[in-house]
Parts: structure tokens; C-alpha cells; sequence
């Protein structure tokens, strides 16, 4: 479906004190990660300052934001976020957007919990005025870029995957079954994660081979061989046959070589060639990137 080069990316997730911080940022890039990305819930690392910090201590690696809540911001006090954070970051910032969907975070911040089309409304809102924003910015920061910084847009509805495809630059998909949100995550089957991509794809048109498709890897599970971590998994999605689990693109199994491959496999099939993996699998997955450079 691609033959875009990988790109991985790691997404911290633990708050830490500033040494202990500084530390993983370094490690992350030491061991060949592509994108530092930190998530936006409540309890995790504040994004904008954990990335310029991020950025101090490390020489190369891109630095995204995965993924912004965009019903937790206004828009223009959060172009002047994102293009500030560009700026300290020497260009480094990717910046990524989804609607939000856990509404206990909603009511713990003391906002409203929108439907999905008004959460999906908003998002759209947010894209197109950073878009004007930062070409016209007078009286605030000026991202490195006019347009701003690289755009994932992340989701797997049909109005979200139209609007990735008018603007993202990465287009986001978490391959879990739509309308969850529950701890671990339900993995959707392979053949609707294929379906999701197929539907971008089409969607995309003639911006097909700009746009980079990224997956979240929710679990390494690492083995002297797939079957026998297969069954040490499947323990954790009852949703799915030992089959369907080796199928899934969100979840990697067994040797570094078995999962190597199943990115490869990844990339033909649903056209994933940017694959992001969860802190606490970062070590875990490191040989798999030195086998696919």
C-alpha cells in the first residue's frame, strides 16, 4: 500500500522530575526513536513545557504533541502555544490534533462533554483558524514555518478522516473499536482497521502519496516466539481469537525479527509506515527499529 520509509515514535505518558525527565528524553533518542511525542491527559506531563524541555536536552529527534485535545483549547490562545513552542524547539514541534473522547476528563476540567459531532465541529474550527493564524500572526510567536508545524490529525470517524484529508500532513488511527474508553484498550480486527484506511485513502485523492498514515503499537509483548506470546496477550483481549490478535496492527509479538516483520506487513496491508509505541514499551521495541533502518 506504501513504500514510504518507517518512521517510530514514542509517547510518554509518566510525569517525572526534571533529571528523571531529562534522562527518558535522552534515552528515547539514544536508542533511535524518529518522534518524542507526549499525550494530553489530565495526570501526564503538561505537552507544551515537557517538549521544550524535551528539546534542550536532545539534538534530533521531532518532538509532536500525541495528541492534542482540541475541546481542552481555544484556538488562539493555542496557536500562541503551538507556534512559541515551535520556535523554542528549533522547528522541531509536529503538532497533533484529535476531538477528545474521555468525557471524565471533560468533567474533571470543568467543561462540558459535547457530542461527537460538536467535539468533531470544534476540531475543525481549531485546524482552520491556526491555519489563518499563523500566516497572518502580528501580535504573537511565528511558528518556524508560515503554515505551522507538521499536522497529524488524528481519528477514525468519517467527518475527522475528511478533514485530515483537506489538511493533515499525518493521519492518526488508534486501530481500537470505535466508541471505547476503557484500560486496556479493545483492539479493533484487522479487516476494520483496513477498512479505516482504505476509506483515508480513497478520501485522500491525489494528496494520497503526501499524507503519512501513523498507528498507536499499544502492546510489545515480547517472546522466544509469537505463539507463546500470543497466548500470554490474548489473556488481555478476550475480543479477539489467538488468530485475530496476530493480525492486528496494535499489537507486536514475539522476536524482534517476528515483529519487524509484522510491520513490514503492516505497511503493505494497511499502509502504516509511522508506528508510535506507549513509554513503557520503548525499550522493549528498540531492536525492532535497528532491524528496519
Amino acid at each position: 500500500m506504501t513504500s514510504r520509509p518507517f518512521r517510530f515514535g514514542v509517547t510518554m505518558l509518566a510525569p517525572a522530575e526534571r533529571a528523571d525527565w531529562v534522562d527518558k528524553c535522552r534515552k528515547a533518542e539514544e536508542l533511535g526513536y524518529d518522534v518524542l511525542g507526549v499525550a494530553d491527559h489530565l495526570g501526564m506531563p503538561p505537552p507544551f513545557p515537557a517538549l521544550v524541555l524535551a528539546a534542550e536536552t536532545t539534538e534530533r529527534i521531532r518532538l509532536c504533541t500525541y495528541v492534542l485535545n482540541a475541546g481542552f483549547y481555544n484556538p488562539a490562545l493555542l496557536a500562541r502555544e503551538v507556534a512559541g513552542t515551535d520556535q523554542f524547539t528549533g522547528g522541531r514541534l509536529e503538532l497533533g490534533l484529535g476531538a477528545g473522547y474521555v468525557r471524565s476528563e471533560f468533567e474533571a476540567a470543568g467543561l462540558p462533554f459535547p457530542s461527537g459531532g460538536e467535539r468533531a465541529d470544534h476540531l475543525e474550527r481549531t485546524v482552520t483558524a491556526l491555519r489563518g493564524m499563523f500566516a497572518g500572526a502580528e501580535h504573537q510567536p511565528r511558528p518556524v514555518r508560515p503554515s505551522g508545524p507538521p499536522l497529524m490529525i488524528a481519528g477514525q470517524g468519517e467527518r475527522v478522516l475528511r478533514l485530515a484529508a483537506r489538511h493533515a500532513d499525518v493521519i492518526g488511527f488508534s486501530g481500537t473499536v470505535a466508541g471505547t474508553n476503557v484500560a486496556p484498550p479493545v483492539f479493533a480486527p484487522a479487516e476494520v482497521v483496513a477498512e479505516r484506511t482504505e476509506f483515508a485513502m480513497a478520501t485522500l485523492g491525489e494528496r494520497a502519496d503526501e499524507v503519512e498514515f501513523n498507528v498507536i503499537v499499544f502492546r510489545v509483548t515480547p517472546g522466544r516466539d509469537r505463539s507463546e506470546a500470543l497466548e500470554r496477550l490474548s489473556a488481555e483481549m478476550p475480543n479477539l481469537s489467538l488468530a485475530q490478535l496476530a493480525d492486528v496492527p496494535t499489537a507486536l509479538t514475539g522476536t524482534p525479527a517476528q515483529m519487524a516483520e509484522q510491520l513490514r506487513v503492516a505497511r503493505e496491508r494497511f499502509g502504516f509506515s509511522y508506528f508510535t509505541v506507549l513509554e513503557p514499551s520503548m525499550t522493549d521495541f528498540a531492536p525492532v527499529i535497528e532491524l528496519l533502518r
